[in-house]
């Protein structure tokens, strides 16, 4: 209980470094700017007032001169004044500070030096970041040492929970308007937030699993997603042509709205299944799942945007058999632009013996090349980043120190870590934040559709694969398949991203993501740890492999790839040896 007096601190602090951010813009703490509280000075003696503004003292005499023969020029103030007109008074004035006459300081002509300033302008970005990142750490340690409380919630739903909280603050302090400062911003998630959590994933992925079930998984990625878009898109654009639905919204912008519900959400999965502990194979064919349909997921979003931004009629033939070609080109090039930088980082790492201190960053910037590389030609940087990471931790590990690997183990687990927590904490905050509209019918709808064509998906692409699988995947283990697809914070970027121009119902999209975000998360991750116990799911088993099997498993994958060589075929055993 001792965590939540630091949590409210925190929250305090960053009300009151708001509040500060706003009075700063006008308030510069320095000793020449506190005579600002008052607008002017007469000097009763004299008749001389002086007004102070923001920028300058201005002195203003009045005129009581008289003419000397002698061509000087004498006030009855006391002042003198050359032959041009001009006091030394009327020199006196700067840019930006208040600078006041010699006899009013007894001394030059400019401000005294601060003692004290007050800039937060200057560190306002990063120090709002760190605010961020200590409040996130501070509630997955406030999270975990709750374990009642952490046995029933998922820790992504505890962290959305405290994300709304912040909004609710925020929205009472500063105002809807301020408030969408803090809203998940589309690119700050998919270039900086979400590919540390992907290199994480990739990079200490099972190999042996993933290609294993590399069949299983790929089916699922590209026939299930397509199945999903157009089965969810149709149904939703007939309840609204039939008037089923009361909602304006035509067939490119439902197909739109079907592309970007559709995907399992990797960080929602990895999130909820790393806590309940399932076996292998059903772990690896969701995950990989939820990492591998980004890749079509991105490809069919921009494809019916550009569609609905051409206009339904100026859709040609053309364009259809373009945006198909592209479906397929946007995940290969990604798969090899991840590849390509793997290996470039593996052979640069064969010479860092000299220079071990080096060695981890080869290993991020690489990765973060693959990924950066891959989006400047629009090809799926998820995929470049997964597969980076793969190709990497074979060889790189071979060629880095124990301590570099240490390193590059912790720091990209920690990075990931952060980063997950950031992610459903923003995603809480933009609730509150956003403009809402909401359409019941459409709300409705939307989730049946997801909820019932997941499982139909599932089912049906199940009995398919199983034809071809020495280990059959059964009925309880498809319904955890079909009931943990999960939606996340990639789906929410991606319906904010839309052009309220081209789809003026775009509040409606939003509100209805939000909702199937949130009821997956806490409808589904919150039940889907009682269901796997009810059902008997069978848990992923914790035991080290002894050095005898370590050695037989490698001799059999050796002996296996040879005999596939001998025959002519080509199996998972081969890939794992090239």
């Amino acid at each position: 209980m001792g965590i939540y007096p630091s949590l409210v601190t925190i929250i305090l602090v960053v009300i009151s470094v708001k509040r500060t951010q706003q009075a700063a813009i006008t308030t510069d703490f320095t000793f020449s700017t506190i005579k600002r509280e008052t607008n002017s000075d007469v000097n009763a003696d004299s008749g001389v007032i002086i007004s102070i503004t923001d920028n300058a003292v201005t002195t203003n005499v009045p005129d009581t001169t008289t003419n000397d023969p002698h061509g000087t020029t004498t006030d009855t103030s006391g002042i003198t004044s050359d032959h041009h007109g001009t006091t030394p008074e009327s020199h006196r004035t700067t840019h930006g500070d208040t600078t006041h006459s010699d006899e009013a300081h007894g001394g030059s002509g400019h401000g005294r030096y601060p003692v004290v300033t007050f800039n937060f302008e200057h560190v306002a970005a990063p120090y709002v970041i760190a605010l961020w990142v200590l409040l996130a750490s501070l509630a997955k340690i406030g999270f975990h040492l709750q374990n009642r409380l952490a046995s029933i919630f998922p820790e992504s739903c505890m962290l959305i929970i405290l994300g709304v909280l912040l909004g609710l603050i925020f929205f009472l302090v500063n105002g809807l308007h301020h408030s969408l400062f803090y809203t998940l911003d589309a690119t700050t998630f998919f270039l900086f937030l979400l590919p540390p959590i992907i290199l994480e994933a990739g990079y200490f992925m099972p190999t042996r699993a993933f290609f294993d079930n590399i069949g299983t998984i790929l089916t699922f990625a590209v026939i299930g997603t397509l199945w999903n878009t157009f089965a969810i898109g149709l149904c939703l654009y007939g309840l609204i042509y039939g008037g089923v639905i009361d909602l304006n919204l035509g067939f490119l912008p439902c197909m739109v709205f079907s592309s970007l519900i559709s995907a399992v959400d990797p960080v929602a999965v990895l999130a909820v299944f790393e806590e309940i502990h399932v076996n292998e194979v059903l772990y690896i064919v969701v995950f990989g799942e939820s990492l591998l349909n980004d890749a079509v997921t991105v490809v069919l979003y921009h494809m019916f945007e550009t569609y609905t931004e051409m206009g339904q009629e100026e859709v040609q033939a053309v364009d259809v058999i373009s945006g198909t070609v592209s479906f397929f080109i946007v995940g290969i090039a990604g798969l090899l632009f991840g590849v390509m930088f793997g290996l470039l980082a593996s052979f640069v790492t064969k010479f860092t013996s000299h220079v071990r201190v080096i060695e981890p960053v080869f290993v991020f910037v690489m990765a973060m090349l693959a990924y950066y590389s891959a989006e400047i030609f629009h090809f799926s940087g998820i995929m470049a980043l997964i597969f980076c990471g793969i190709s990497m931790k074979k060889y790189v590990e071979q060629n880095i120190s124990a301590k570099s690997h240490t390193t590059v183990k912790y720091f990209m687990k920690m990075l990931s870590s952060i980063m997950e927590t950031i992610i459903f904490m923003f995603l809480g905050l933009s609730t509150v934040t956003w403009n809402h509209a909401w359409n019941t019918g459409f709300v409705f709808f939307s989730l049946l559709f997801v909820f019932i064509f997941r499982f139909i998906g599932v089912l049906g692409l199940t009995a398919v694969c199983n034809h071809f699988r020495a280990i059959q995947i059964n009925y309880v283990d498809q319904f955890i398949m079909g009931y943990g697809g999960l939606r996340g914070a990639i789906a929410f970027c991606l319906v904010i991203l839309l052009d309220e121009k081209v789809i003026p119902e775009k509040q409606v999209l939003v509100t209805t993501t939000i909702v199937i975000v949130y009821f997956t998360n806490f409808a589904q991750g919150i039940t889907i740890k009682p269901i796997v116990n009810l059902l008997r799911v069978k848990k992923q088993l914790k035991f080290k492999p002894s050095l005898n099997e370590e050695i037989n498993g490698r001799l059999m994958d050796h002996t296996n790839a040879g005999i596939e060589d001998i025959v002519g075929t080509y199996g998972s055993s081969g890939i794992r040896e090239r």
